[in-house]
């Protein structure tokens, strides 16, 4: 991407993995950060204001905030927060066991509807457990087979974030959740090149109407509103936080023309793709 003055890409950090312990930091950051790598903020206390592409989330603490790898956040000023952050790649996770695979997809393949969860006072003191295990064995000296130790807890942090996604969403054990969980992983690889039901459903070896029906059922949503709103979400990144011109655009979301894109992003955000670059070009800010 050719980055605006306002937004600065994540930097690469050791083997994909980075995990600290946050005690009252003050988490400003002056400019938009586009993520390099998946997060989770395990928040146990604190205030301020977080922007995750453009919405709003008021800290108030005992609360965990995930955000994606590709996501767009800024933390306004006066924000702190005490807990610990975790960020982790691809690289990284595929250490893992094979068993966790599905508490990403969970997670973080649909990453705005999942942004903040809210972890009872037991769930988040064993968080903080976890964390503080992880932490110790990230900063200690290096040994055989640490990375893989370190992949396993965070597995088990991930298998109780997903844990507490599933409860609130009361789905367990739920064949068509299944569908919908491997619906959302293949979405979120290909929603550049794929918009269209029929493709995901052949994908998936079920009708489009199925998919649609479980996709209802799933996140009270069709499978063509949770594509559109895929596309909508990176072409609006794009164009608050890229120069890419509304062609280039069109062209790497994979529409067969200006016209057609614009048509689709109008549809979506009641906006044209000029109109919605130039109100944040007129505010100098994405919030």
């Amino acid at each position: 991407m050719k980055p605006l003055s306002k937004i600065v890409t994540e930097p690469a950090v050791e083997h994909s993995f980075f995990v600290k312990q946050v005690k009252g930091d003050c988490l400003y950051t002056e400019h938009f950060i586009r993520l390099s790598y998946n997060r989770i903020l395990i928040v146990e206390s604190g205030c301020g204001l977080l922007i995750v592409d453009g919405h709003s989330f008021e800290i108030s603490g005992h609360e965990v905030f995930l955000l994606a790898k590709g996501q767009i956040y800024q933390f306004e000023q006066q924000s702190e927060i005490n807990g610990y952050c975790i960020s982790f790649g691809d690289c990284f996770w595929e250490k893992t066991p094979s068993s966790a695979s599905n508490c990403k997809a969970v997670l973080f393949n649909n990453a705005s509807a999942n942004q903040r969860l809210n972890p009872n006072d037991l769930e988040l003191n064993e968080f903080s457990f976890l964390c503080k295990a992880l932490v110790a064995d990230f900063e200690s000296d290096q040994y055989t087979n640490q990375i893989d130790v370190m992949a396993a807890y965070l597995k088990i942090i991930m298998i109780k974030l997903a844990n507490i996604k599933l409860v609130q969403e009361d789905l367990f054990d739920n064949q068509d959740y299944l569908i919908y969980r491997k619906f959302m992983e293949i979405l979120g690889n290909q929603y550049h090149l794929f918009h269209a039901v029929n493709d995901y459903a052949e994908m998936l070896n079920i009708t489009p109407r199925r998919l649609s029906e479980l996709c209802k059922r799933c996140s009270n949503k069709s499978a063509k509103e949770i594509i559109n709103g895929q596309i909508t979400a990176e072409a609006k990144r794009l164009l608050q936080f890229s120069s890419y011109s509304v062609k280039e655009i069109a062209y790497k979301l994979n529409f067969n023309t200006s016209e057609q894109f614009s048509h689709f992003f109008k549809k979506n955000t009641k906006a044209s793709p000029v109109s919605y670059r130039n109100h944040f070009t007129n505010i100098g800010t994405g919030a």
